[in-house]
This record gives structure tokens, C-alpha cells and sequence, in this order.
């Protein structure tokens, strides 16, 4: 398996980028092609509420919260995939073709994100305030409510970007099909990290690598015509991606850098969320040695705290198995690529996006 990697990580090295411009000009232009896309999208998106509203009020708080948050950062990575899997089935096509899908994907998230952060209650995101946080600061008492009707609109956002691509597409059923299906998978993998679920695979396997890995592979796929044989090796990418997605996001939460996270380090503690480290504490480890951690979970714990915590999970191992299970499951999605299903240069992006995602280095 480790040679395995190994020779992928060296055609990532070898591989030319879409335009020619070194190993990582293919994600700078699906990043700057996505973001000219968005910014023309949120022109147009303020004109139309401006008429909607009426030239006598005010412009849409609503429009510009979720432009702020969705132009303020973000690496494009939904987009990528996308982008690469279209390649591995179908390398003629331009990221230009699919950039109505690519944005719709991005505004996906930011409904996604101003939903989960009001949920979270973290009024931090991407380096700057949270959007429930900065529309309170603008509108004080219903600056809550009005954040959850930007986390709909960003939503509404996205169904027309991805109808627009499923109109122009010959499988645009199963476009549609895709998009609803992640959609709600997102949400009811929400819902089982709200209520506490024991079934934490489950959980980040809906709640985030739907979304972020298995659905945009699948719509690249489909939107590239691709046959059953490599939507299959796509899910078989994409799944175990997904989760360790998910495990790199939560060890991040916990022991990542706040300008690396661009949120609250220790959120996830203290709000008590069943994080692949706090499952594996739960199956692992006797009830003594983890209650630094049981102590701050789901309360406003302070900061030495929070670092007892941390220094818990280090010191019973759960750091270095959770880490261990991320590197199995990226060597699983990396195994997928290989068997003739799929087409260069898509299994070098595809790859590529594995180490990005789960910040594995070749």
C-alpha cells in the first residue's frame, strides 16, 4: 500500500496541470474560474433582490452576508473534485464547462456553513465573524433569525446554479437526483451529530463526505457522461475520502492552529460533539483517564481546561489511533484509483485532492 501511494504522490509530480502552468495550475484556475463565476453570480443576485425589495429600501442584508462568507476564503476543494473527476471520465472537458455546477456547490457550503456555525454558536469563520455574528452586530435581536433565512437563500442560491447545469446536460435527471440526495443526506447527518449518535462513521460519512467528497465526484462524473464501471471507482474513492475528510476536520477542531481552522480551536469540546476522538476515547480508554475530556465536554470550559483535554488524548493514544485510522482510509481511497476504470489526468488530480483534503504530503 505505502508503494502504492508513493507512485501516485510521483505522477502527481509528473503530471502536467490543465493549462500547463506547473503541478498545481489546474487548482489555481478551477479556484479563480469559480470565484469570477460567484462574484458575477452575487452582482446579478444583489440587482435582482434590489428590484425585489423596492429602490426605497434597504439592499439586501441577506445577499451580501452570504457573498462576504462565501468570496471571504475557502480552497475550492468541492469544485476540484468535481473538476477532476469530470477529467478521469471525460479528459477533453474544460472547468469552464461546469462552472454553474462548481458555484453551486460552493453556496451549498455557505448555507451549510451559516446553519452549522448559528448551531455551533461560533462566531468565528473563514478569519473573519460568523454570519449570524455579524448580523447581529447590524440588527441586534433578529440578527439570529435572519441568519438562518440567509443559510435558505444561499440553499435557493444553489438549486438554481445546479439546475442551470442540469438543464444543459443529458443527464440532467440524475443531476437533480444527486443534488436532492446530498441535500438531504447532509441533513440528516446533522441530525445525528445534534442528537448524539454512537454511529460516528455513519454520521461524518452523510453529514460531511456526501457533500464534500462522494456527491461533487458523482456529479463530475455524470456531467462527463461517465459509465457504471467509473462511477463505481469514483465511490469507492470517494467514501473512504469522505470520512477521513471528516477525521482530519475533527482532529483540526481540536488540535489544529486557529489561522489554519479560521474558527474557535476547542469548539467541538465544548459543545460536546461526538468527534471521531471522542468516540474512540468512549471505546478505548477506562473511565479515569478520560475525564479531563468528559469534563469540558458540552460545557463553557475554560482554556487550561480545554489544554487538560487535549493533553488527555494525547497521552491515551486516542490521537494516534484516530490519526492511524485517517492514514488507512486514505490509503483505501488511493488503491480505488488504480484498475483501468478511470483516465489520466484525473486519477493525478484525483490524488492530488486526497493530500489536500487530509493535508497528507507525498
Amino acid at each position: 500500500m505505502a508503494q502504492e501511494a508513493s507512485a501516485l504522490g510521483a505522477e502527481r509530480a509528473r503530471r502536467p496541470s490543465i493549462e500547463g502552468e506547473g503541478p498545481a495550475g489546474w487548482l489555481e484556475e478551477v479556484r479563480s474560474e469559480v470565484d469570477a463565476h460567484l462574484a458575477c453570480f452575487f452582482d446579478d443576485r444583489r440587482a435582482n433582490a434590489s428590484r425585489l425589495i423596492g429602490p426605497s429600501e434597504h439592499q439586501s442584508l441577506l445577499v451580501d452576508a452570504i457573498a462576504d462568507l462565501t468570496m471571504r476564503g475557502g480552497k475550492r476543494l468541492r469544485p476540484a473534485l468535481l473538476v477532476a473527476a469530470l477529467a478521469a471520465v471525460r479528459p477533453a472537458r474544460s472547468v469552464r464547462d461546469v462552472l454553474a455546477p462548481c458555484a453551486s456547490l460552493e453556496l451549498l457550503q455557505s448555507y451549510l456553513l451559516i446553519h452549522d456555525d448559528w448551531m455551533d454558536g461560533d462566531l468565528e469563520r473563514r478569519g473573519g465573524p460568523s454570519v449570524h455574528a455579524r448580523l447581529r452586530e447590524q440588527q441586534g435581536e433578529s440578527g439570529d433569525a435572519l441568519a438562518i433565512l440567509a443559510g435558505d437563500l444561499g440553499s435557493a442560491f444553489a438549486w438554481e446554479l445546479m439546475l442551470e447545469a442540469a438543464w444543459s446536460s443529458g443527464r440532467g435527471r440524475e443531476l437533480t437526483a444527486t443534488f436532492a440526495r446530498i441535500h438531504q443526506e447532509v441533513v440528516l447527518g446533522q441530525e445525528m451529530d445534534l442528537v448524539g449518535s454512537i454511529d460516528v462513521s455513519r454520521m461524518h460519512r452523510l453529514k460531511t463526505g456526501s457533500y464534500t467528497v462522494a456527491g461533487p465526484l458523482r456529479l463530475g462524473a455524470l456531467l462527463g457522461d461517465a459509465n457504471d464501471g467509473q462511477l463505481r471507482a469514483l465511490e469507492r474513492f470517494g467514501i473512504p475520502l469522505g470520512e477521513a475528510f471528516q477525521i482530519r476536520d475533527d482532529l483540526l477542531g481540536t488540535f489544529g492552529d486557529v489561522r489554519e481552522v479560521g474558527k474557535t480551536i476547542g469548539g467541538d469540546l465544548r459543545v460536546g460533539k461526538r468527534t471521531a476522538l471522542v468516540r474512540e476515547l468512549e471505546e478505548s480508554v477506562s473511565e479515569p483517564d478520560r475525564a479531563p475530556v468528559v469534563r469540558v465536554l458540552g460545557r463553557a470550559a475554560s482554556e487550561v481546561e480545554v489544554e487538560a483535554a487535549r493533553r488527555a488524548l494525547i497521552t491515551t493514544g486516542v490521537r494516534a489511533r484516530v490519526e492511524a485510522r485517517l492514514e488507512s482510509l486514505l490509503d483505501d481511497a488511493c488503491a480505488a484509483l488504480e484498475g483501468g476504470e478511470l483516465s489520466e489526468p484525473g486519477i493525478s488530480m484525483l490524488a492530488e485532492l486526497a493530500g489536500a483534503l487530509t493535508f497528507r504530503r507525498s
